[in-house]
Order: structure tokens, then sequence, then C-alpha cells
């Protein structure tokens, strides 16, 4: 998809800002090895972002008066229930982030079992997800038409533009709005550690310096600017300290526009009619 340079944001933003959680909690190391169930201290890194790593990045995000969007497993809304619940009182948006956190996507009766399993998870917590990102951006190539046909509004599961831009499914019809994201923002590959795939875990100046210099560049671009972050990983104390710098940086620039997946999307679509 060509950048779109005519994207035009509300009341004359420059850019927009989406900060996200993929709230995983253990989803993140059970989907990748099922014997992880009867490994307590590996799932203990899971268990933090539940048990400590959300409740404080809700106190800093209120504290710096954002609204994020949390996406969350299926699964870690019936094992986290209470954690869903905060983030919802405090007025977060919710996303669907499938079932399990498996990779489904060369197997598309999987991946819409995932589907449903989460769509079902969400609604017992009173949940009705406007979008969708799949875990590690893995998709099939039916998933576009499984978000249409349940009501979801946008995906924020690809990475070939800076800007949003509409779908268009098989039939012709229109599809959900695609919200954009990239490696380069997002916290796993520069901050987790495993055991079984050791890695050097960054400094956060390292992974400030990244990200401000991408921010300044989509700014000037007029683009969508979407953090991807991880209770487990940024919900550590310095790390929490490290994405409050990463807001009062975007905050030194003017006309800049922090909002939820969907009102992005929703501003989006309507600037698109």
């Amino acid at each position: 998809m060509i950048h779109d340079k005519s994207v035009k944001w509300p009341n004359g933003a420059k850019c927009a800002v989406m900060i996200t959680y993929d709230f995983d909690a253990e989803t993140l190391w059970t989907s990748r090895d099922p014997k992880n169930k009867g490994r307590p201290g590996v799932l203990s890194q899971g268990h933090y972002g539940a048990k400590v790593g959300v409740p404080k990045i809700l106190e800093m995000l209120s504290e710096e008066e954002v609204k994020a969007t949390f996406f969350i497993p299926g699964w870690v809304c019936e094992n986290h229930t209470s954690r869903v619940e905060m983030i919802l009182k405090e007025g977060h948006e919710v996303g669907h982030h499938s079932y399990s956190h498996i990779w489904v996507s060369d197997d598309p009766a999987a991946e819409a079992e995932e589907f449903e399993l989460g769509m079902e998870a969400l609604a017992k917590v009173g949940v009705i997800p406007k979008g969708f990102r799949s875990p590690a951006g893995e998709v099939s190539a039916g998933l576009l038409e499984t978000l249409t046909r349940h009501g979801l509004i946008y995906d924020t599961s690809l990475m070939d533009d800076i800007n949003p831009y509409r779908h268009t499914l098989k039939d012709g019809s229109k599809g959900p709005i695609e919200l954009p994201w990239h490696w380069s923002l997002d916290d796993a590959p520069f901050a987790i550690f495993s055991i079984a795939s050791p890695r050097p875990i960054f400094t956060n100046s390292h992974i400030l310096d990244i990200w401000k210099t991408e921010f300044r560049e989509i700014y000037r671009w007029g683009g969508l600017f979407d953090l991807v972050l991880h209770p487990q990983i940024s919900g550590r104390p310095s790390r929490i300290a490290m994405i409050r710098e990463m807001i009062a940086y975007i905050r030194q620039y003017p006309d800049v526009w922090i909002a939820t997946g969907a009102e992005i999307a929703e501003a989006w679509s309507k600037a698109e009619e």
C-alpha cells in the first residue's frame, strides 16, 4: 500500500499516536511450548505482567492522562479477569488478541477457532472488540473476512505502511481498516530474554533512541506512530519510567493526537467518506 500523504487527522493534528499493550501474561510462553505449563519459573515472567505490570502501567497512564489500547487473549480474560476489569474501569480500550496466543496463520480452521473462543471470553467481561491484533503479526489469508463477519472495524497486524488504510475483501467489498505497526516500535525485540534462545537485553536509552527517532520522522511524514508494549516487559520499573519519558518527548511536538485504536480507525473512516 502506497503511503497516503492526504491523511488528515482530527482537529488539524499533524500526527496520530496509539499506545498499545499486548497483555499476553502466561500465554506468551504456553503458546510457544506446551511444556511450559508445568514450569512455574518460566510462567512467572508472564504472571509478573498481570500481578505487577498492569496495575503500575494503569497508574502511570492515569497520571499522564493517556488512554491506551490493550489487546488481550481470551485465556487472559478468563484467568486474570480482575486485571481486565481494572483496565476497563480506567476507560482504556480492550481489543481482541486471539484466545491462547498460538500462531495459526497456516491453519485457517485453527485461526477461526482461536478467534471465536477469544470473542466468547471477551464477551464474558463485557467487551465487544472493535479491533484485532494477531500474535506476532501472523495471520492467514482469511482473517480479514473473519474480522468483517464479526463486525470489527480495524486490524493492527500488518507492517506495510505508516498510515491507516482500508482493506478490500476478495469479493471487492470494503474490509477493516489497517492500523500498521512495526517490530522497531515493539518492546519485545529489545527487551525480552529467554534461556532457550538467549539474546542481549538492550538499555532503555538504546530503545528510546530508536523510538524517538522513528517518532520524529513519522511526525514529519504525518503518519501513525503505533507503539507496541507488553506488561511483562514494559511493566518493569525502569521501563514504566521509560514510557513516561517517551510520552513527554511526544508531547514536545505540537498538534499530536494521542488516541485509542478505535478512535483512530473511526476518525480515519469518517474522513474517508
